[in-house]
This record gives structure tokens, C-alpha cells and sequence, in this order.
């Protein structure tokens, strides 16, 4: 609370010098000395200084033994300032990879990072350590890029902690022990499996993937009740009712003048959206009139149902049925898929909207659906997740009437502007690479080119940043000539893990159509443009 540091994070990433009960011990008698127990900031320095050393210390450097210079896909790109640069953020693994020490392993107590046993590829900037749903994006990246012992060894590191814990934390820390984040554990298997097709490797991990599957329906479930049906689907909550360690004084400051037990619902609500990976956005937010409105204060995130954690567990089931197919495992697989087809049932009479022919997120608090755009009312496209084909279609219609294509640089995690990071104007790479990867999966030529403008948009928006600011960042501004995005609880940040490996797999798929330069904007996007632009001006 004393804010000596830009980034509440920062604090909780140092490491002690000495066992925790000497430092309590220590603080107790600094701040016994001064009135009301309050220390003032010079004297907590230096306490500080003494007890404690800077973040990163946990790490030693580390660059990748299955990096080369020259893998594959790189002959895939035929635009040579694309290809350039796609070298570039190949040679960013090494700058990414980091080993955790033995003294991590050794003395647990004097750190908050979690010791796993292979070395990680972190997004980078203030997130120095493994992150999870981060994870899949990079390991993609780490795939194209040949380091497959080094994805191999990511992918071990989340089977040791579902070993550990029962779950896949949000990251390598301690503070992150009871919550989760988007379960892409088995995409990362499934990418893994694509590329090596080792059986073994599938055999010793099914059992940690089904742990976690059995995690998120017993933790993470809830049975709703209408029409006479009981439907069960997933959400984010955790139930941890205190600020967040890494963000304490947002938390506490944003707390301020609620009831105790009003204090503890929010930070209950604050913990779940940062489950969701989506922290933060409108579209938790739950105001006194049930709509997805309001601020911060508002945010409810266990109150919905949402359509992208759905689709995902929808692909998780269909993942886990095929691979006991692939170990011949046939009752198991006819199990998975058994709740692959009860998922789509309920996603369908749940979150999809015949009308507006999309998925929506299902508010609990007036039992209704969330209908503002967001590009997760696109993840069951995405995830295979409908029985029809024509859903497909009405979705394609419903993405191009929505306003998520009016921007020349990328699809915006929303069309409000909260503050909020997870918001307008941000455009976020795994949100774009979902989109496009739905599209692209239809049998559908209009799908089709749609995502391929998408795509070219979204590495025209990472190459020209790249080009200004010779660096990655984790998300982009939506207008704009290629500039990071920015809001919420901290700065944009450099890297970056996802985006790299998000940039990567698009210049694979269509490298040898992307072009640096010329018009970026297809014809399908031109109306709302045209729109958004005589608007301004009149």
C-alpha cells in the first residue's frame, strides 16, 4: 500500500534473503516502533534492501539446445520483409527462455515462484514467469520454429503442476495457487501429438489431462435449471475472497467504502476474472439493472456462463475421446464422448441465439444472454461446438454485421470503451487467431477469404509496431497505424510470448499470400469503413 513500486507485482516477485518467520519477525518489531504500525517509506526500503532481493533472481539464463537458424516454414513466407522478420521473432525464443535455479527447488519458502523441472518460455515483460493459457500460442510458435523438446518439456511442466495441484494454476506463483486460467492443456497435447505423433508421450499425459478435465466440471460447474431441463455448463470462480497479491492495492483501492461482505464478493468477482484470462472487461459486468454495464466495481464474473470457457471444454471433451481412441481405449473415448454430445446440446439451447446467429454469454443473474459483440460469441465456431452447419454460416453473417470488422487493425475484444484492457480498442492475438482458425476450418469460400484479410491485417498491425518500436507487445489498438494497445491495471508490455507464436503460425498458413505491402482492407469490411468514416466527418 505504501506504493514503492510502479507495479504491485514487482514486490511479490522478490525473493527473501532470509527464512519467512526472521522476516516477520523483523517487520513486526520495524513497525512496532512507529505509530499506528505505519512505517514510513524510507524505513521500508531499507527493510526491503535487507530482507529482500530484485525479481528475477529465481532464473537462470538459459537459451534453448533445439533452436537453429534455419527451420521450414520459413521458406513459406514469400514476402521478404515478412520473412525477415519472421526470422526475428524465431530468434526471440532465445530472448524468452528462462531455467529456473535449483535454489527454487531447494528453498521453496524464500521465493513465490513455483519450481517446475523444465525451463519455460515466458510471455515476457512484468510476466517473467510460465504462464498457462499464454502457453498454447507459444508452444504453436515453438512447434513451427522445430524446438519440439523444448515444447515437450512446456507441456511436462503443466503435467507436473495438474500433479501438484489438481488444476493448471494461472501462472508460476504462488498467489496463483487457487486459480486457473482458459484449460488448454489438451490443445497444447493435441499440437504436440500433430507434429511428433509419439503415443508414449500421449500415454503419460492422458491421465494429468483427465485430472484437470475432472477439475473444471467438479470446481468449475454449475447445473441451471430451465424449461424443466437441467443444464450443467462451466464458468470461472474462485473462491478466494482477498485482493489479489500481485495487484493488492488496486484491489483494496477498488474495494473502498463497500460493506465487508461486499469487499469480499468483489474480490471473489476480481480472482474469477483473472481466471477467465480476460482481466478486465465489460463483459463481466453485471450492473443493479442486469446488464452488462457499469465499471469495475460491477465486475460478477461467476454470474456467467461464458461461451468461449464452453467451447473450450467442448474441445477438450472431443480431444480427450480421441485420444483414448488413439490408445485404444474405446470405453473411455465413447465416455468423452458422451459429454461432448450433452455439451452441445447445452451450448445450443443455452448461448446460441437462433436470431442474431451467434453464441452468447449467460448472465445467471436475470437468466438471459449477454448480446454485446465480443469475439468469443465466435468460440464455438472456433471449437466445432454445433450440430448444424447452417449455425456456421449464420455466424459468418452475424461476424460480418457486427462492427468487430470496421477497424483496420484487427477485431477489438469488445466494442465498448471501459479502460479496461480486455476492451475497445484492444485487438488481443489468441482472440484474432481464433477467429481466424474458425474461419478458416469452414467449408465456406466467403469464410474463407475472411480470414485470410483478417490474417492480413492482424500481421500488417504486428509488422508496422514491430518496424516503429522494434518490439512485440501483448495486445494492439484496433486504429491506428500498428501502435500497442494500453488501460488497465498496468503498462503494455514487451515480448511477447503469444503474440510471437500467434504472428508465426498466420505467416505459416498463409505466407505465401501475405504481403507487407498495399491496402490491407478487403471487400468485406469496406461498408462499416466507409460508414466510419463519413460519420467523423459529418
Amino acid at each position: 500500500m505504501a506504493k514503492l513500486f510502479d507495479d504491485d507485482k514487482y514486490f511479490v516477485d522478490m525473493k527473501l534473503t532470509t527464512a519467512p518467520e526472521v522476516v516477520v519477525e523483523a517487520f513486526a518489531n520495524l513497525s512496532s516502533g512507529f505509530p499506528n504500525k505505519t512505517v514510513p517509506s524510507s524505513e521500508l526500503r531499507k527493510f526491503l534492501q535487507t530482507y529482500f532481493e530484485e525479481p528475477g533472481k529465481e532464473f537462470e539464463q538459459w537459451t534453448p539446445p533445439d533452436w537453429h537458424s534455419k527451420p521450414k516454414f520459413l521458406s513459406r513466407v514469400s514476402d521478404s520483409k515478412y520473412r525477415s522478420w519472421a526470422e526475428e521473432l524465431h530468434s526471440l525464443w532465445k530472448s524468452l527462455g528462462r531455467k529456473i535455479r535449483d535454489d527454487v527447488r531447494d528453498h521453496p519458502e524464500l521465493y513465490s515462484q513455483i519450481y517446475t523441472p523444465h525451463p519455460v518460455v515466458v510471455p515476457g515483460g512484468r510476466f517473467r514467469e510460465l504462464y498457462y493459457w499464454d502457453s498454447y500460442w507459444v508452444i504453436n510458435g515453438l512447434l513451427l520454429s522445430e524446438m519440439t523438446e523444448t515444447a515437450r518439456g512446456m507441456i511436462l511442466n503443466f503435467v507436473y503442476l495438474v500433479e501438484r495441484y489438481g488444476f493448471v494454476p494461472n501462472g508460476g506463483r504462488v498467489y496463483y495457487e487457487r486459480r486457473s486460467q482458459p484449460p488448454f492443456l489438451p490443445l497444447m497435447v493435441e499440437s504436440f501429438y500433430e507434429v511428433t505423433g509419439d503415443k508414449d508421450f500421449l500415454r503419460q499425459v492422458l491421465p494429468a489431462l483427465e485430472t484437470e478435465y475432472s477439475f473444471w466440471m467438479q470446481n468449475r460447474s454449475l447445473a441451471v435449471s430451465m424449461s424443466g431441463l437441467t443444464h450443467i455448463l462451466n464458468r470461472y470462480n474462485v473462491p478466494v475472497d482477498r485482493p489479489r497479491p500481485e495487484s493488492y492495492s488496486d484491489d483494496v483501492e477498488l474495494a473502498e467504502g463497500l460493506s465487508a461482505e461486499a469487499q469480499k464478493k468483489l474480490w471473489i468477482e476480481l480472482t474469477s476474472g483473472a481466471e477467465s484470462g480476460w482481466d478486465f472487461s465489460s463483459r463481466w459486468y453485471i450492473d443493479s439493472t442486469g446488464r452488462n454495464n457499469g465499471t469495475l466495481r460491477d465486475t460478477q464474473t461467476s454470474s456467467i456462463l461464458p461461451a468461449d470457457l464452453n467451447a473450450i471444454m467442448c474441445r477438450n471433451e472431443r480431444l480427450l475421446a480421441s485420444f483414448h481412441r488413439i490408445l485404444g481405449n474405446e470405453e473411455k473415448a465413447a465416455e468423452y464422448e458422451k459429454a461432448l454430445s450433452a455439451r452441445i446440446k447445452v451450448v445450443e439451447s443455452l448461448l446460441w441465439d437462433a436470431e442474431r446467429g451467434a453464441w452468447f454469454d449467460f448472465s445467471l443473474v436475470n437468466e438471459t444472454r449477454h448480446t454485446s459483440f465480443y469475439p468469443s460469441n465466435l468460440a464455438p465456431l472456433w471449437a466445432q461446438c454445433y450440430s448444424n452447419p447452417e449455425m456456421a454460416n449464420q455466424a459468418v453473417q452475424y461476424l460480418t454485421g457486427s462492427g468487430g470488422l470496421d477497424y483496420p487493425n484487427g477485431v477489438p475484444t469488445s466494442l465498448r470503451e471501459s479502460g479496461q484492457q480486455w476492451d475497445m480498442p484492444n485487438a488481443w492475438p489468441p482472440l484474432q487467431h481464433m477467429i481466424i482458425e474458425g474461419l478458416s476450418g469452414l467449408n465456406s469460400a466467403h469464410a474463407k477469404e475472411l480470414a485470410f484479410s483478417l490474417a492480413q491485417r492482424w500481421i500488417q498491425t504486428n509488422w508496422r509496431a514491430y518496424i516503429k518500436y522494434e518490439a512485440m507487445f501483448e495486445k494492439y489498438d484496433v486504429n491506428g497505424d500498428g501502435k500497442p494497445g494500453g488501460g488497465g491495471e498496468y503498462e503494455v508490455q514487451l515480448g511477447f510470448g503469444w503474440t510471437n507464436g500467434a504472428a508465426l503460425q498466420l505467416l505459416n498458413q498463409y505466407g505465401d499470400r501475405l504481403s507487407s505491402g498495399g491496402s490491407v482492407l478487403s471487400a468485406s469490411v469496406l461498408p462499416g469503413l466507409v460508414y466510419s468514416i463519413l460519420k467523423s466527418l459529418f
